[in-house]
């Protein structure tokens, strides 16, 4: 399409070439000429239209506008680190020529892990920063506050920083897409390792009181099916706002259960840990795999607290030794090494931030110059078994339009002395599979 100011100036030039032709001579000759310029004239302006530069809002030559909100302050402020790393990601890329010469400015706003400091952030974001797109923003009850706001504005609410099976719903909100495997599809493992290993085993189950803690429970319970009913003796749901939840253990060990579903954000989850071992429990303690940093959870509970600890990973953990000759690993230790010296590269909240910054600058290049809205959600509901460095041998990100969950798979893995160590295969969180 040409533009307004183009159609203008083509209309002068070719008025200008007719008068001057009348003033030479007239005939038949002439006319052919006229024709023939006229014909190349929209003959190489078609070829300018088909190669033009198709832009968004917080589009330009130069730059390209990433909005994201995350929690700096407040109950979560863990998960911070995964913002901070896509920061010094997005420098590397920058340093590096950008995107296609254009450099990300990534503006991420702290909504302290409260969903309506989300809401105004948001806005803020689209309606005052006129980003292209919100990228990764993290938390199941914020994403929540600003789906619905996001879809109406057809702005990307792009690999949504939290693993609600809601993100996965393209009917309803073509705008919106998650990243990481669900909460439920991680809790129908957990459940079905459980089924396998102590088909007896008396089961508690610790959530957070949102659609986070949620998933989880409707995961566990599809696994379980009609065992469930026999097997879990009980349901104890916390708030973020409590100060401390020792009381909720308490009371779960005191129904004699021997396993302990531990579904929390990291500072909740640190907590648990340590008070199991101040009360002498000893059940199978599964922990949800938002939690499983060593840095931000396992050090502040304690080693010797968390021996024995079952969770879930689909991507690679730095600390784990058999990593130490990957080549992902040595890619994302280059990375640190330059652009974020200072980070504790045991905190896997790391690599989090890395494999969504890693797939955004995929997505980006893969639209090229037509840096779009819908275009970017065209591309990123076509994925094809698009590899990342840090994700565990066998995971791919696949998406289609009819299936906006990039990453459908897990594996189990154990803590040990100071690490985590991976067992059994890649499994699928799928009931169908």
């Amino acid at each position: 399409m040409i533009s307004s100011d183009r159609r203008s100036s083509h209309r002068a030039s070719v008025g200008e070439l007719s008068g001057r032709t009348g003033l030479r001579a007239a005939g038949s000759r002439t006319a052919i000429v006229l024709a023939a310029t006229l014909a190349l004239a929209g003959l190489m302006s078609g070829r300018a239209d088909a190669g033009e530069k198709k832009y968004g809002p917080g589009v330009s030559d130069t730059e390209i506008r990433i909005g994201n909100t995350s929690p700096y302050s407040g109950p979560a402020s863990a998960f911070s680190m995964v913002a901070k790393t896509e920061d010094a990601y997005f420098r590397k890329v920058n340093a590096e020529g950008g995107i296609n010469g254009r450099r990300i400015v990534f503006l991420s706003y702290d909504d302290a892990y409260s969903p309506p400091k989300t809401v105004e952030q948001t806005r803020r974001l689209v309606e005052s920063e006129e980003v292209l797109l919100v990228f990764n923003a993290l938390g199941t009850a914020s994403n929540s506050a600003v789906q619905k706001y996001l879809n109406a504005k057809k702005v990307p609410q792009l690999f949504v920083s939290s693993g609600a099976a809601k993100w996965n719903d393209p009917k309803n909100f073509p705008w919106t897409m998650g990243f990481t495997p669900s909460y439920e599809t991680e809790g129908y493992i957990y459940a079905k390792y459980v089924l396998r290993e102590r088909p007896a085993a008396k089961i508690a189950i610790f959530f957070q009181n949102d659609d986070f803690g949620k998933d989880y429970l409707k995961g566990i319970k599809l696994a379980l099916g009609d065992k469930a009913a026999s097997m879990i003796v009980a349901e104890e749901a916390f708030d973020v706002s409590e100060p401390t939840i020792d009381s909720h253990l308490v009371k779960l060990k005191a129904t004699g259960a021997d396993v302990l579903f531990d579904i929390a954000t990291p500072k909740f989850a640190a907590q648990a840990i340590k008070k199991v071992s101040e009360l002498g429990w000893k059940p199978l303690h599964i922990l949800s795999y938002v939690s499983a940093s060593t840095g931000s959870v396992i050090k502040p509970a304690g080693f010797e607290n968390a021996q024995g600890l079952i969770s879930a990973a689909y991507f690679k953990d730095p600390g784990d030794p058999m990593w130490k000759d990957d080549a992902g690993l040595k890619e994302l230790n280059g990375f640190l090494d330059g652009y974020f010296a200072g980070a504790d590269r045991s905190d896997t909240l790391i690599v989090n931030g890395y494999n969504t910054a890693q797939a955004l600058v995929y997505l980006l290049k893969q639209c090229g110059d037509e840096l779009t809205r819908e275009n970017i959600m065209r591309h990123a509901s076509n994925l094809k078994q698009v590899e990342l460095g840090m994700l565990l041998p066998g995971i791919r990100l696949n998406t289609s339009p009819a299936d906006f969950a990039p990453i459908k798979q897990w594996q189990l893995m154990r803590f040990e002395g100071t690490n985590w160590r991976l067992f059994g295969d890649v499994m699928s969180g799928d009931a169908k599979n």
